[in-house]
C-alpha cells in the first residue's frame, strides 16, 4: 500500500462532501398551507392506487432528493411535478423539524403556501397522485390524534459471530421507540410519517401559542 501523507488526507477532506454512512436515502416534502374561503387549510395528496409504495395512502407532496439539489429545492420540485402547479405559486415559509427513521432514510419537511387559484383546476400527475384534499388547520388544533407506541428491535441472525467481538453469550443490542399518530378527518385517515410531520407542526403552533398566553 502506498504511503499516504497528512497533506494528501487534508486534500481529500477539503474536496469532498460528507454523506451518510452505509445505505441511506434522503427525502423532502412540502407541508402546504392553502387559504380557502378565508380559512387556512393543510393540503394532502392521496397516492395513486397503482404505485408500488404505499398505494392509496395519504401523504404530502415530495420525494427523493436528487444528486446536487437542496432539500428545499426537492420539496418544491416534487410539488410542482405532482400537483401541476407553477413554482411561482409556491412560497416557502421555512423548514420544519427533520424526521429520522429507523428504515435507512431521513425526511426533511418545509412549510409553504400554495395559491388557491392555482388549484382550481389541478393538473395532477396521474402516475403519482389520485386526488388531493384540504383539511382546516383548526381541526388539528382542536383534535388530538390517536397515538400508537411501538418498539423497534434489531433482528440478528443466529450466525452472527459473537465470539469475534468477545461476547460469546450474545450482545445487548440497542432498541428504539417510535410513535404512529393517526388522525381521522371525515372519511380520510392521516397517519404514519405524514401523521408525525403533521403532529410535529401542530405542536410547534401550540407551543408558540402557549408562550404568548
Amino acid at each position: 500500500m502506498k504511503t499516504i501523507t497528512l497533506e494528501k488526507i487534508e486534500d481529500i477532506m477539503n474536496n469532498r462532501t460528507p454523506r451518510a454512512i452505509g445505505k441511506h436515502n434522503f427525502f423532502s416534502v412540502l407541508v402546504p398551507l392553502v387559504q380557502k374561503d378565508g380559512e387556512l387549510c393543510l393540503l394532502y395528496e392521496v397516492r395513486a392506487e397503482h404505485m408500488k409504495r404505499q398505494p392509496g395512502e395519504v401523504c404530502f407532496p415530495g420525494g427523493q432528493v436528487e444528486a446536487g439539489e437542496s432539500f428545499q429545492t426537492c420539496a418544491v420540485r416534487e410539488t410542482v411535478e405532482e400537483l401541476g402547479v407553477c413554482g411561482d405559486d409556491i412560497q416557502v415559509i421555512g423548514q420544519l423539524d427533520t424526521l429520522y427513521t429507523y428504515s435507512n432514510f431521513t425526511m426533511f419537511s418545509f412549510l409553504g403556501t400554495i395559491k388557491e387559484e392555482s388549484l382550481s383546476e389541478p393538473a395532477l400527475n396521474p402516475e403519482e397522485v389520485k386526488e388531493i384534499f384540504l383539511v382546516p388547520l383548526r381541526y388539528f388544533l382542536e383534535h388530538e390524534p390517536i397515538v400508537y407506541k411501538m418498539k423497534v428491535e434489531p433482528v440478528v441472525g443466529d450466525d452472527f459471530p459473537y465470539e469475534k467481538i468477545k461476547f460469546s453469550k450474545g450482545y445487548h443490542w440497542r432498541k428504539g421507540d417510535t410513535e404512529v399518530p393517526i388522525y381521522e378527518f371525515e372519511n380520510r385517515v392521516i397517519w404514519g410519517l405524514t401523521g408525525r410531520i403533521t403532529r410535529s407542526f401542530i405542536e410547534v403552533l401550540k407551543s408558540q401559542e402557549a408562550e404568548n398566553v
